[in-house]
Parts: structure tokens; sequence; C-alpha cells
């Protein structure tokens, strides 16, 4: 099964009752969440992941071990830098030989946008549909929102593509007055959260590559943060039990962002 829509997600929970074993495939956000909320409803969990530390693209190698060390806690088995070779009755067969039981499998590994439309219409692509900072694409009468726009981020001067759902709703509302003849900068500085059984992560930013982190506080402690810098600017800032730290990043990165554009 795999977790797309909400039809999928009470797919998913009406095959999870008790006693049923579940085989998670995947390190990525969808993947390790899901892993989060079956463990308590069904018999045991096992997540299989290409990766040895899922998340670190992301969250850096601290927040990484953090997520993975909440899961071990809590009973899901973590199989690490592991491939799946096929999926049988019953079983994941691993490439390394290893098999796994599993009554329910959730497949996580990813999305690609779809842009078959854009394509059709003759629009400039990148990874996505390429927008101005008021969302228009190649074509003036044509705007872009959400997942699929990749548009100039004023605060990191990189073209970006980001799929949260914020973000997604803050463009349409952009995009929307736009086609109405306003004239705004979509200037919103990208964020998202996590939750991880009692562990619960604040994301401010976008840091595709950074060249150091920057460690506050105590993680192990769930007291603290992380700040992904790049050419001494934060670029990104990532939280655990710091809101007030999380939104004062925030608040600084969008006024960056507003002088910028």
């Amino acid at each position: 099964m795999v977790l797309r829509s909400l039809q999928d997600c009470r797919r998913i929970l009406a095959e999870a009752i008790s006693g049923t074993r579940v085989a998670v495939v995947g390190g990525s956000f969808i993947a390790m969440e899901a892993a989060a909320s079956l463990i308590g409803r069904v018999l045991s969990v096992d997540i299989i992941a290409p990766e040895e530390h899922p998340l670190e693209k992301v969250f850096g190698r601290e927040l990484s071990d953090l997520v993975l060390e909440a899961h071990s806690r809590k009973g899901v088995r973590l199989h690490l830098g592991a491939k799946v070779a096929r999926i049988e009755d019953k079983q994941v067969a691993l490439q390394g030989g290893e098999r796994i039981d599993a009554d329910l499998v959730v497949v996580g590994i990813g999305v690609e946008p779809r842009l078959q439309l854009a394509e059709a219409a003759g629009l400039t692509l990148d990874r996505g549909v390429l927008v101005n900072s008021r969302l228009q694409t190649s074509d003036p009468d044509i705007f872009a929102a959400g997942d699929i726009a990749r548009w100039p981020d004023p605060h990191t001067g990189e073209s970006i593509r980001v799929e949260h759902w914020v973000v997604a709703e803050r463009q349409g509302q952009v995009a929307a007055a736009n086609m109405l003849g306003d004239d705004q900068p979509f200037v919103m500085v990208p964020f998202f959260w996590t939750k991880h059984f009692d562990l619960s992560i604040r994301y401010v930013g976008h840091a595709e590559k950074w060249d150091e982190t920057l460690v506050e506080g105590d993680l192990a402690h769930r007291n603290g943060l992380v700040r992904f810098r790049r050419a001494g600017r934060d670029l990104a800032v990532a939280t655990v039990e710091r809101d007030k730290d999380s939104l004062r990043a925030e608040l600084t990165m969008e006024g960056e962002s507003q002088r910028s554009s």
C-alpha cells in the first residue's frame, strides 16, 4: 500500500488490526511517520530503508539519529542500508537474503511531480514548473502553485520546490491574488513539522546543501536546535521543544526575504 490520500490512510488503518505484522519500505518522512503511527496498533513494525541514516539529507546526522533512537525505543525494528528484492506472500525478501515476516507492506519511497499537463502546455520545466516571484509560469497568463512549482527563494537566492502543505496553501493565495490583478511576490519562508511518538521537530527555512551545522542546547534531552548554515548564514533552523526559537528564526528569515524581494 501507498499513502497519498485520505482514502489510502483509511485502507491502511482498516488492515492494521491487532496482531498484524507491518513492513514499511523507505526512510522518507511519510514512511517514518507511518511507522510511528502504526506501532501502537499492530503486533510489529519493521522499517526497511536504503540509507544508513534516514532523513539525514534534510535533518543532518544529529536529528536523524534522534529520530532513529525514538523509533528503536518504541520497538520499531530498523533495517538500515537495506533494499527490498521482492515482496512475497507474508514476507519481504531483502537483497542481502534476510526475510521479514509481514502481513501488510506500506511503501513510502518518494514522489515525483505530475508535469504532463504543464509539458503539454509548453511551459518551462526544471524538475517542476518554473515560476517567477509572482508565481507566473513562462506563459504570463498561467500561474502555478504548490508541490509542482519551483520558485526563486529570496532568502537563499536559489530556485526551490517544496512539498509542504502550508507552502501550497500560501502560494495558492498569492497566485489567486495576482490572477486578480495584484502584484504580490511570494516571500514566505517554508516551514514544516514532523512527529515521531513524543518527539516533535519544527523546521523553518530550506537547506538542500550546507557547509556546517551548529547545535545549541541538548537534543538528547529534547531541548535544542540545529542551525544549517552556508557561508556564515542560517539557511534553515530545526528545533526540538523550542517553539519560540523557531518563530524567531522564521521572522528573521522573512525579514531578509522581504528586503531581497
